[in-house]
């Protein structure tokens, strides 16, 4: 394995465990998702700041605030991973003040907030906000059985973006026709082509390489899920760089996690694994491109953390409401 991805991997572990310390009574599925969090940032888990920004949520927030629900964790994170966690806060509840006039409440908006927060200049909250809500209708007009709260996560990406929204339309459209053929989820792949909008190339060549990706993964004996874990593959698909050079990295980083404590034997199953695995991979590239200068280089980095972040979004929101669903089945 690469140095570079050696190590992330081993910083990945480290936060991981560090967050399942401090919060030990979270969902297993957040757990990862967390971890990851740091790990783009090329950051170490610190839990003294962690238990700080916990606080902090719960002296700024309701006691019935979405803030807290199930994705409480991942709020924490990315207050962590600030700077200054006060002021992060404080315009993510501004956002989701202003959101709050165009959607209802639910677990989905406090993620959107962070978003916005993190992309966008205070003075232009408010626009993204209502042009969030614009995207949205036009998700829904074209597939009003599949499009639902968590899809807010997708149209304040593409809110942000500097498409059109008649660009916006016809690329989602283009990519989902292409893919769903080929996936049976309707729901994962109507993400998928959210990512793969906000990526630089034709419609069909965005696609081609996903599916190709996916085959050739299969080939060798790796199953990517075809689930929520589409919106990763989208990403994956658009790294810069060599595909065989990119599956060979994915696979020796899964490899590297199936030996870790919670991903052997009743832990995280193979698909989700495969993911994370992608995932990593993904961030190393991104580390990559960002230290290149060319300005297709720049643009080609800057399409994949908007995309990452997208699918990260899509991958908290899923793991959000499984740990849910697992908690009321257990009542």
């Amino acid at each position: 394995m690469r140095n570079t991805l050696s190590a992330l991997c081993d910083n990945f572990i480290e936060n991981r465990d560090i967050i399942k310390a401090t919060f030990g009574w979270e969902s297993t599925y957040l757990y990862p998702v967390c971890a990851a969090l740091f790990t783009d940032n090329q950051l170490k888990s610190d839990a003294n700041k962690m238990k700080y920004c916990k606080d902090l949520l719960k002296r700024q927030v309701g006691l019935f605030s979405n803030f807290k629900g199930t994705g409480k964790l991942v709020m924490i994170t990315m207050l962590a991973i600030d700077r200054e966690p006060e002021q992060k806060l404080k315009n993510a509840l501004e956002v989701y003040s202003a959101l709050k006039k165009y959607f209802f409440t639910s677990q989905y908006l406090p993620l959107v907030s962070m978003i916005i927060t993190n992309l966008a200049k205070p003075e232009h909250y408010v626009a993204i906000a209502e042009r969030t809500r614009h995207i949205y209708e036009l998700m829904k007009k074209d597939h009003p059985f599949l499009t639902s709260a968590e899809d807010s996560v997708f149209a304040a990406l593409l809110a942000i973006s500097d498409l059109t929204d008649e660009q916006i339309v016809k690329e989602t459209k283009r990519c989902y026709d292409f893919l769903k053929p080929e996936f049976f989820s309707g729901n994962a792949v109507q993400s998928l082509s959210h990512v793969l909008t906000l990526c630089d190339g034709t419609a069909e060549d965005k696609c081609r390489r996903a599916l190709t990706l996916f085959n050739d993964l299969k080939k060798k004996g790796y199953r990517y899920g075809t689930n929520y874990e589409l919106a990763t593959l989208g990403v994956l698909a658009m790294i810069p760089a060599d595909r065989a050079a990119v599956i060979n990295d994915i696979i020796e980083v899964d490899n590297f996690l199936s030996a870790q404590k919670g991903y052997r034997l009743f832990g995280i199953n193979r698909k989700q694994r495969l993911m994370h695995a992608g995932m990593l991979v993904t961030s190393d590239y991104i580390d990559q491109s960002n230290n290149l200068t060319t300005s297709s280089a720049v643009s080609a980095a800057m399409s994949l953390i908007a995309a990452q972040q997208a699918a990260m979004c899509a991958v908290i929101a899923s793991s959000s409401v499984a740990a849910s669903s697992a908690s009321s089945g257990g009542n």
